[in-house]
């Protein structure tokens, strides 16, 4: 029983990680267009997919790329995703050490 737990947050923590990696690289998609003055990724979808567990790869892209770092929006809302991301993870590692004492 305790390896089905742990199989399961362990997926569970690699779903998040490629959340994360997958927001990380819209953020910097979108920055690549912006500077191209080409078509962009809207706000909503960038702000949805921080939300869905992928806080920390949007900080770290907002932040590395200089990218929506101006708009109060993004500045305040992307370290609430992140904090709330790794609460989530911190959850899922808790349980899965709880579980196997």
């Amino acid at each position: 029983m305790f390896d089905e737990v742990n199989g399961i947050n362990s997926v569970l923590l690699a779903m998040i990680g490629c959340i994360n990696i997958f927001t990380f690289s819209i953020y910097y998609v979108d920055k690549r267009r912006a500077i191209k003055r080409k078509y962009r990724i809207s706000e909503k979808a960038l702000l949805m997919s921080s939300f869905l567990f992928g806080g920390i790869g949007a900080w770290l892209g907002m932040t590395l790329f200089r990218h929506k770092t101006q708009q109060a929006l993004f500045k305040y809302s992307l370290p609430v995703a992140a904090i709330i991301t790794l609460g989530v993870i911190y959850l899922i590692v808790r349980q899965s050490i709880s579980s196997f004492f």
